[in-house]
């Protein structure tokens, strides 16, 4: 549980009044691969903290297809925030990818955390925009840049994980097939 606290304190640092307040409100979940933490038709109940492991949210097309939206490993938050915030149900998948470990928050939780210590409500805010930003470049990047350059940003924003994640799942994120992945990386090597 102190992985969550540990992180809030990259932000601001909290006393042991605000840990002792927090450590309650959330609760940690062991998940195995190929689970799901959010299903379609589901209302998305959590902000999900990664504590080891890793996560993609995704969405099935009319014709049966995945893509990818997001990856979360450690130290990483994923949510579908839309379904989160309205109560709507969700089109999304999130599914671990390997055995995972999460730190889970619950919405009226976490209404109760920015009432009673005001600057976590700042620390979401940042992360939020963070990912905003995120979806925002990626957005810009589907219709203004080549697979490879989708791909290198792809390497940028998560480093650690092309070694991680198989062809496939990468390719779907980037809108190509596992085939035009392998000669784009072939292409790089050459390079």
């Amino acid at each position: 549980m102190n992985a969550v606290i540990d992180h809030f304190q990259k932000y601001i640092l909290l006393n042991d009044e605000e840990r002792n307040l927090i450590l309650p409100k959330v609760s940690h979940k062991k998940v195995k691969r190929r689970h799901t933490i959010l299903q379609e038709g589901m209302v998305c109940k959590h902000y999900s903290f990664v504590v080891g492991g890793c996560f993609r949210m995704y969405g099935i097309d009319d014709k049966g297809y995945e893509h990818n939206i997001q990856f979360a490993a450690e130290g990483d938050w994923i949510s579908d925030i839309g379904s989160f915030h309205s109560g709507k149900t969700s089109q999304l998948y999130i599914e671990a990818i390997e055995p995972s470990e999460v730190i889970q928050i619950e919405q009226q939780d976490l209404y109760f955390l920015y009432n009673h210590i005001p600057k976590l409500n700042r620390i979401f805010k940042v992360i939020m925009e963070n990912k905003f930003v995120e979806l925002q470049n990626r957005v810009l990047q589907t219709f203004s840049s080549t697979a490879e350059q989708r791909y290198l940003s792809f390497l940028e924003q998560y480093p650690n994980l092309s070694s991680r994640l198989p062809n496939t799942q990468i390719a779907s994120y980037l809108g190509i097939t596992p085939e035009f992945l392998s000669k784009i990386r072939k292409d790089i090597t050459k390079k």
